[in-house]
């Protein structure tokens, strides 16, 4: 039962990411989900459940990937950390693309809906926890303020993606530029033509 809820809510977040607001339906997710009709309406009720349904799955689903991407980065300096960095980004406006434009869409539903801000900031918490680490190790002197102005770049960088994509997106040299302006490390020397 719980994994029939689970694929229910991942193809709602697909829903969600790649068509909108207006286009979350039950026979949309129902048709995304590959179940049979009336399936995510015996789960959630109205739209209000699905919605908080799919910020409490999209929060546990996120809390898995960045425990994922903490448990495997290991960066021992700046460029190593910037490149980590990096990938992450290209995942989440890549592959994760539907997941990360769900959660934009969320966003703009807590200004009508408070009630859904914590778990959304639930999230982002436990990920400036890691970020203000790394910052912490690479010799910030605000280890906090500066992590939560990476993933604020780290936000308009990828919300300008989703919104205008470009195909030959490389986010590295902006991440690389601000983590050591940051972190007031030396900047690697350009390379050459």
């Amino acid at each position: 039962m719980a994994r029939r809820r689970d694929q229910v809510l991942d193809a709602a977040i697909e829903v969600l990411g790649a068509e909108g607001p207006r286009r979350l339906t039950y026979q949309a997710v129902d048709a995304a989900a590959g179940v049979p009709s009336g399936t995510t309406s015996n789960y959630f009720r109205n739209r209000g459940a699905l919605i908080d349904g799919i910020v409490a799955h999209l929060e546990a689903r996120e809390r898995r990937d960045w425990e994922e991407f903490a448990r495997r980065t290991a960066p021992s300096d700046v460029p190593e950390l910037a490149a980590a960095v990096t990938r992450f980004l290209l995942y989440a406006t890549g592959p994760e693309r539907a997941r990360t434009a769900a959660r934009y869409a969320l966003f703009l539903e807590a200004s009508a809906r408070p009630e859904l801000r914590p778990a959304l900031t639930r999230g982002r918490e436990t990920v400036v926890g890691w970020g203000t680490e790394w910052m912490r190790r690479f010799g910030s002197p605000a280890p906090r303020r500066h992590c939560e102005i990476l993933f604020d770049y780290l936000d308009g960088v990828a919300f300008h993606q989703l919104s205008f994509p470009a195909p030959d997106f490389d986010p590295g040299p902006g991440i690389r530029e601000l983590l050591t302006r940051l972190l007031d490390t030396p900047a690697e020397p350009a390379a050459a033509p």
